[in-house]
């Protein structure tokens, strides 16, 4: 189960938080994140086998767990963002190649607007949020 969890964990990373796998695997610490995640969610996954809950949804309701500070994903947003308001721009970086990249220097260029707005799943659809958002991106893209 721990190694399923890990998978689905680092899969998850991958896909949705691009730029904490950078700073971890800067750090050489990706092991460690992925170990302390599965222990903290390991005596809720012990209760749920306790319960006699089917594996596949005790697999999902641990990933939901462990992901839980990681959403919602600036990445996923930025991107959004970028092939929404600037759908030239996203094409020229997904042509090249480079889109992944430039939607983390993105995060780094927003950073203030989420932190300004604590970025969370209760104001992602924050249209000031979203214009604070645009207005940055077009300042990184001049």
């Amino acid at each position: 189960m721990q190694t399923i969890l890990k998978e689905k964990l680092l899969a998850y990373i991958i896909q949705n938080n691009p730029e904490l796998m950078l700073r971890l695997q800067a750090d050489l610490s990706v092991s460690e994140y992925l170990e302390d995640r599965i222990s903290a969610v390991m005596p809720f996954v012990m209760n749920l086998l306790e319960q006699g809950k089917p594996g596949y949804s005790i697999e999902e309701l641990a990933l939901f767990q462990m992901t839980a500070p990681l959403r919602p994903s600036r990445f996923n947003y930025i991107k959004e963002v970028l092939e929404t308001e600037f759908s030239q721009s996203y094409q020229q970086f997904k042509t090249a190649g480079v889109l992944t990249y430039e939607s983390i220097n993105l995060i780094e260029a927003c950073n203030e607007v989420f932190e300004n707005f604590s970025f969370n799943e209760d104001n992602e659809d924050n249209r000031f949020l979203r214009y604070a958002v645009i207005a940055a991106i077009q300042e990184y893209l001049n």
